[in-house]
């Protein structure tokens, strides 16, 4: 048997394959009952409709099956809401990487960030501008580097 955590944290997420899910913030906690041998994992969604659910919570019960875990049960809890800035430095270099812009980290408060330019993944230029409020999937926004002419995707701002 491997550690649980371990094989959780290893699930990529679903629509943004670039990342693991305890990456992007939405891997909460991953219990043993050391009686039972139990799993109990705790998820938090980008947002309440987040199509991907299902697929992630199926995801985690096959990695935690395979590594020795057949018990498992994925708990989904709203509150408190996911954010932005739950996303590791390693997941938004990532997500760079990818040609997918993530957001600046927020870090609470009750000031509320204004995204006046979104840097471009490939070339970093500030020069961008929005196409769509809705991208390859709803948690992202479609954009367009003035500078190169590339189409790129942005992490929305949570």
């Amino acid at each position: 048997m491997t550690d649980p955590r371990a094989a959780v944290a290893a699930v990529v997420d679903p629509e943004i394959r670039v990342v693991t899910i305890d990456e992007l913030g939405i891997l909460r906690s991953v219990d043993e009952d050391a009686a039972t041998g139990r799993v109990v994992v705790t998820i938090t969604p980008t947002y309440t409709g987040c199509p991907a659910m299902d697929v992630i919570r199926a995801d985690i019960r096959r990695a935690l099956a395979a590594a020795g875990h057949p018990d498992a049960e994925v708990r989904t809890v709203y509150a408190p809401a996911w954010s932005t800035d739950w996303i590791s430095e390693g997941g938004r270099a990532k997500l760079a990487a990818a040609g997918i812009a993530p957001p600046a980290p927020v870090r609470g408060g009750s000031v509320v960030p204004l995204t006046l330019a979104v840097r471009c993944p490939r070339c970093g230029s500030p020069e961008t501008e929005q196409v769509s409020r809705f991208g390859s999937t709803a948690c992202k926004a479609l954009w367009r580097c003035r500078s190169c002419s590339e189409p790129f995707d942005h992490l929305k701002a949570l």
